[in-house]
């Protein structure tokens, strides 16, 4: 890798854009730079000149980096998905042709100011969850070349791991966009089936497929969702009336999340993922997330339906004629699996309908009781020489957590969830009913920032985000309360009478001791810093508050107590209450409690 490695995060490339130290121009070359270096990893089916690169920064470089929602952000597509200009082979030389149009998709985030750089490597025809199966060569790891970079969309995940773009487009059917972010330590998006066109793109499965996105992070994610979504009327399969949720919101404490129980989940001998996915339970709890056990067994039922039913018919019907006309051109392995898909009759195409139908059914009541249910992105991880050893089986364990995800109509998130002792990354998955993609972020955004797995191949540190950033107004400040100005308590009408709004519940950083203070009408806590990094996080509100009300309000505060920034506990700071440490001789120490509310309710 070059030197003075720049980490291609929304964040930090619009930082240097604004600022003027640096260009799409200079990025781009850098980029170009480091592509060279790479040695042969597979990454790469076909590049746009290195010309036509050029000229498309040379025209960003005089606009404003504000003009445009995707200004100079570097990406790259699957080969299954279409770009006028390169030819389109599904990771098969004699199924390629060149199209005279690109994808819908791709023409929106271009007209959004990203710049395409290529298409990627791919397990061939999208089936397979390796990265192994491609003429185009294997494409390898980000992390550690022996091992499987995950599949189908394997290139897409290991170019955004390796910073050779900001983000890039996969395809979902059976978990193509999760497994691959999570071997590579990215962020996999799997849209609700239908919110984002799949014209121009080589179906696998068209009732099933939907596009994916890998970003190093969730806000990068998301922003590329809501410029890629919108219906497509030239898509059977795209959803005219879908109601996505609201904005998603920063407030998590109140989430119902759905756990399976450990001994429900197979991690195929692999006790480092085993403890990494209980290391994310016990952090998500500490979030204030109700966590609740459900019964995870109908889901991987309707995992297996995907493979062993009728549904790799599809995969056939998908290139019947090709295939049927050019067997020796399909490689070995997915030849024998799209085989299978001759042998089904339509009375088995029934019987699987029914029975999804009623595994639906048992599914329908766990959702009344959750809002989101979190999994293993993948139990386990292979060597490439273990896939190649035995590649269906192996291929299928990797699938088990992500299989069941479009038959149900679900939507899903796999975000970085730590490292083994082995080096290598482990994600998980939070999914919920379609239409919810927008209230995973917020809660996968944490699971992410608390794993201190960082960023792709490098780990860089996460950027502040809008999941991290609480509020984004210019009018007003946010201040963070700990004892009676939270919400019921006797003066919070200090706040609501100045026009402040609530936005979240929180938690300080461990750095503050916390003190119950004397003759106080009505009590009060003081927070002070503290050298000790060993204390308890403090239970917090934050508010916004106009600017113009902010003078007034902090007139009325009385000694000892005063507005300082607080370091909250991920990461990000506000204004807030905190208290001179003279008071320490005369006040009661409640930081094991942490919460005013809990100290009150214990008087």
């Amino acid at each position: 890798m070059t030197q003075n490695y720049q980490s291609l995060d929304f964040f930090n490339l619009r930082t240097l854009y604004k600022s003027r130290k640096s260009n799409p121009t200079e990025i781009i070359k850098s980029i170009l730079e480091r592509i060279r270096e790479e040695e042969d990893t597979g990454i790469w089916i076909s590049r746009v000149s290195e010309s036509d690169v050029l000229n498309v920064t040379n025209s960003l470089v005089d606009q404003n980096p504000d003009s445009l929602a995707l200004y100079g952000l570097p990406f790259a597509i699957k080969d299954n998905i279409d770009f006028a200009g390169l030819p389109t082979t599904a990771g098969c030389p004699d199924y390629s042709f060149v199209p005279s149009f690109s994808s819908p998709v791709v023409e929106k985030l271009i007209k959004a100011g990203a710049i395409l750089l290529g298409k990627t490597n791919m397990d061939q025809f999208a089936t397979g969850l390796v990265g192994t199966r491609s003429p185009y060569g294997i494409c390898r790891n980000a992390i550690n070349p022996k091992y499987v970079s995950g599949g189908s969309s394997s290139g897409s995940a290991v170019a955004v791991s390796k910073g050779l773009v900001s983000f890039s487009l996969g395809t979902d059917t059976a978990g193509s966009g999760r497994v691959p972010a999570a071997f590579n330590n990215i962020v996999g998006l799997k849209p609700t089936r239908g919110m984002i066109s799949n014209s121009g793109v080589v179906p696998a499965c068209r009732s099933l497929d939907c596009l994916s996105i890998f970003a190093l992070n969730t806000s990068d994610a998301a922003e590329v969702m809501e410029i890629a979504k919108g219906f497509d009327s030239n898509d059977p399969y795209s959803r005219a009336q879908l109601n996505l949720s609201k904005k998603a919101p920063v407030e998590i404490s109140n989430t119902k999340l759905g756990v399976p129980h450990i001994d429900e989940l197979n991690f195929f001998g692999n006790i480092k993922t085993k403890n990494l996915f209980i290391q994310t339970r016990e952090t998500i709890e500490k979030l204030d997330v109700e966590i609740v056990e459900i019964d995870f067994d109908p889901f991987l039922e309707v995992a297996k339906l995907l493979y062993e039913g009728p549904w790799v018919a599809e995969r056939y019907q998908a290139i019947k004629t090709f295939f049927d006309n050019n067997p020796e051109s399909i490689h070995p392995i997915t030849r024998a699996i799209i085989e299978e898909g001759k042998k089904p009759i339509a009375a088995d195409a029934f019987a699987a309908e029914y029975r999804l139908r009623e595994l639906r059914r048992k599914i329908e009541p766990i959702w009344s009781n959750i809002d989101m249910v979190l999994s293993p992105t993948a139990g386990t991880i292979y060597t490439i020489e273990e896939v190649e050893a035995d590649p269906i089986i192996l291929n299928s364990n990797l699938g088990t957590y992500t299989n069941f995800m479009n038959l149900l109509d679900l939507c899903g998130v796999s975000v970085p969830a730590g490292f083994g002792s082995d080096g290598m990354p482990f994600g998980v998955t939070l999914f919920g009913p379609a239409s919810h993609d927008r209230l995973l972020l917020p809660l996968a955004n944490k699971v992410h920032y608390h794993s201190k797995a960082g960023m792709g191949m490098k780990r860089t540190k996460l950027p502040k985000s809008k999941f991290n950033a609480d509020y984004d107004n210019a009018d007003k400040i946010l201040i963070a309360v700990c004892g009676a100005h939270m919400s019921g308590l006797p003066l919070n009408n200090e706040l609501t009478d100045r026009g402040a709004e609530f936005i979240r519940k929180c938690r300080s950083a461990k750095k503050y001791q916390f003190y119950a203070l004397e003759n106080f009408v009505p009590p009060r806590p003081g927070m002070v810093r503290s050298v000790d990094q060993k204390v308890n996080n403090i239970g917090l509100e934050v508010w916004a508050l106009p600017k113009t009300s902010f003078g007034d309000f902090i007139s009325k505060i009385p000694e000892p107590l005063s507005i300082g920034t607080i370091e909250l506990e991920d990461g990000t700071s506000v204004k807030g209450f905190l208290c001179e440490s003279y008071v320490i001789a005369h006040a009661k120490d409640i930081t094991k409690i942490g919460d005013w509310r809990v100290y009150l309710s214990g008087q």
